[in-house]
Order: structure tokens, then C-alpha cells, then sequence
């Protein structure tokens, strides 16, 4: 993909503290934003399992130095709050990251001016990303519910503000958690028929939970399973951190290639464009890349 805008200089603040009074421990963010610009959309997004606002540098500085405004929340299950399996708080963690995304659109303003952006944001261009357990966050905010164990849609957790939306290596539905996730996450049951904002899912062709009894295919659900419009980006190679998302040096990336992250990075990028009505043409040229490309990756649309 089109590579110039990567020598644009970027800045990032932080710790910034978000009000959320229900919350047992501050919630903080981190702001990355390009060093010049106006009308800069925004990326709110949403950590996999343990990570935080230090994580995902090779994502967010790319998107930030692609001209968005990133803003990355710690949900509590991050290592650093040291919040285990056995820990009674983290039945209902899915719950407070949920409320996290929200806490951090309804303070966006406050947010910005802290981070002295508050001229340089288009306030109406504001997308939500996420990868792994944060996918499956970003998605509630997209529209998705959560199946009870009775198979009923639970609670609405749409936020209004957000136009778009990219999940990575998001849950997929269904009963087929292993007896470790369904006991200890059971909230891992997403209903995507809700899920009308536009949004990309991508997917690794190699990705292979250890928390459900399917294959690859579980992390595509959230496309074929969603109301238009979506489109899916499907990376044959990929496994769960599709390159190395969270850090290139992260102990969990099993199939290191920054190649691969950059492709994850970029997609991203032209397709919040695109779907924001900021600029069709880089997502226009990825889309014809995948046609006609060696099959590495591929990109289908409804």
C-alpha cells in the first residue's frame, strides 16, 4: 500500500484520566495524533486481553501518522492492575469496557482539549477499533449484543456517536467455547445481527483459539453474520496477532512479520476513510490490489 504519509511526525500524551465513577481504578488514556493537521478523525481504541495504553504502537503510530487521532483507553484487565481469572471483578470486566468506550466518547471534548486538539478534531468523524477481546468490545459499541445462556440477546450498548468501526480477530459466535472459556468467559457469545454500523472485520487464515473448538473460520462471524454494510479482509497466514499488532517484540506474537502488521495498519486506515467520506481512493486501490494480487490476502464486501 501507499507508503508516503509515514514520515509525517506525530505526538503523543498521556497518562490523561477519564471520569468514570463507577470504576474501582481511574480510567486512562492515551492521545497519538499527527503533528499537523485539521479535521482529523478519530480512532478510539480497544486493547486485547492485558495490554494498555502503552500497547499497539505499531497500529496507533501508523494510524496517527495517517492523519487520526488515536485515543487508547486501560481497561482493567490490563496486567498492570494484576486483575486474575479468580478475581471477582472479572465476571463483569466485559461490562466495564464497555463502559470504558463510552466513558471516553461522552468526554471526547475534554479529552482533546487536554491533549490540545480540541481545534484539529472533526467531531463528527469518530470511529472505534479493536483487536481480540477489545474486538469484541468495539463491537458492542457497533451495535452487537451478548447472548445469555438461554441464547437471548442481551442489552444495547450502540453508541451514537460513532459512524464506523474495524474488528481484528474478533470473537466469533456460536456454542463452541472450550470448557476453560466457557467457565471463565462466558460473555464470549456475541450476536452480530444488531451490528448495522459499517465496519471491516479482518481475520487471520491461521488463527486458532485455544478458547472455541472451530477453526479460522470463527473469527470471520462477525462479518458474515452482520448486517451490510462490512467487509472482510482475510490474511491466509495470519494468527492471532496478525504480525505482531501489540508490540513487535510481544510474547505472544507467533507469526512476527511487520509486513503483515503494516497491511493490518493500512487496511485500517483507507477503509475509516473511506466509510468517515473523508477519501474513497486508498481504499479503492487496496480493494484492487487484493483482486488482482497473489492471494496472500483477500478483501470481500457486502
Amino acid at each position: 500500500m501507499p507508503s508516503s504519509h509515514l514520515d509525517q511526525q506525530i505526538v503523543a500524551v498521556k497518562p490523561l484520566t477519564v471520569p468514570a465513577p463507577s470504576r474501582s481504578l481511574d480510567l486512562q488514556v492515551k492521545v497519538t495524533a499527527p503533528l499537523t493537521g485539521q479535521h482529523l478523525p478519530v480512532i478510539v481504541f480497544s486493547h486485547g486481553n492485558a495490554w494498555s495504553l502503552d500497547g499497539y504502537e505499531p497500529l496507533v503510530d501508523r494510524w496517527a501518522a495517517a492523519g487520526f487521532a488515536v485515543v487508547q483507553p486501560t481497561h482493567l484487565d490490563s496486567r498492570r492492575n494484576g486483575i486474575g481469572w479468580d478475581d471477582p471483578r472479572f465476571a463483569t470486566i466485559w461490562r466495564v469496557r464497555i463502559a470504558d468506550l463510552h466513558a471516553v466518547l461522552d468526554n471526547l471534548g475534554d479529552i482533546l482539549l487536554q491533549a490540545g486538539l480540541e481545534t484539529r478534531v472533526h467531531p463528527e468523524r469518530i470511529a472505534i477499533v479493536g483487536h481480540s477481546w477489545g474486538a469484541q468490545t468495539a463491537g458492542a459499541v457497533l451495535g452487537a449484543r451478548v447472548l445469555d445462556a438461554d441464547g437471548i440477546p442481551g442489552e444495547d450498548f450502540s453508541h451514537s456517536a460513532v459512524s464506523a468501526g474495524a474488528l481484528i480477530a474478533a470473537t466469533g459466535t456460536g456454542d463452541t467455547l472450550t470448557p476453560f472459556a466457557a467457565e471463565h468467559l462466558p460473555f464470549m457469545r456475541p450476536d452480530y445481527s444488531t451490528m448495522t454500523t459499517p465496519a471491516l472485520v479482518i481475520a487471520g487464515g491461521k488463527d486458532q483459539s485455544q478458547l472455541s473448538t472451530r477453526g479460522p473460520e470463527w473469527f470471520t462471524d462477525a462479518y458474515h453474520l452482520s448486517p451490510s454494510p462490512k467487509s472482510l479482509l482475510t490474511i491466509a497466514e495470519g494468527e492471532h496477532t496478525l504480525g505482531g499488532l501489540a508490540g513487535e517484540m510481544a510474547a505472544e506474537t507467533t507469526d512476527e512479520d511487520p509486513v503483515r502488521v503494516a497491511l493490518v495498519a493500512d487496511a485500517v486506515s483507507a477503509y475509516l476513510h473511506d466509510a468517515l467520506k473523508l477519501d474513497d481512493a486508498a481504499w479503492t486501490a487496496l480493494d484492487n490490489a487484493a483482486a488482482t494480487g497473489d492471494g496472500t490476502w483477500s478483501i470481500t464486501s457486502k
